[in-house]
């Protein structure tokens, strides 16, 4: 059953502006996790199986060794998955 109330709502609006900030697309996935793992510790959003399997791609899609820069194939890939998990947040 999905999360309910103002908390809840906050949350997933939250989640779906830090997806449509302005700027690069990585930093914004990963202003965007963090937020949707706040809303997970506060008790806002309960969090899926889906959304764990999901999380856990874009934290590999975000990855990097020390000192090397992401490029344009892992922007893509965190787009990809921040629709996913914003389709997927109206269910947790």
């Amino acid at each position: 059953m999905p999360s309910a109330g103002p908390a809840a709502d906050a949350a997933r609006a939250a989640f779906r502006e830090r997806v449509e900030a302005r700027g690069h697309a990585v930093d914004n996935a990963r202003n965007a996790a963090a937020g949707l793992e706040a809303a997970f510790a506060s008790g806002a959003l309960v969090r899926t199986p889906a959304l764990d399997l999901m999380l856990a791609d874009l934290a590999r899609a975000l990855s990097a060794d020390e000192g090397e820069r992401l490029g344009g194939k892992s922007a893509e890939a965190a787009r990809f998955i921040l629709r996913a998990i914003s389709r997927e947040l109206d269910r947790a």
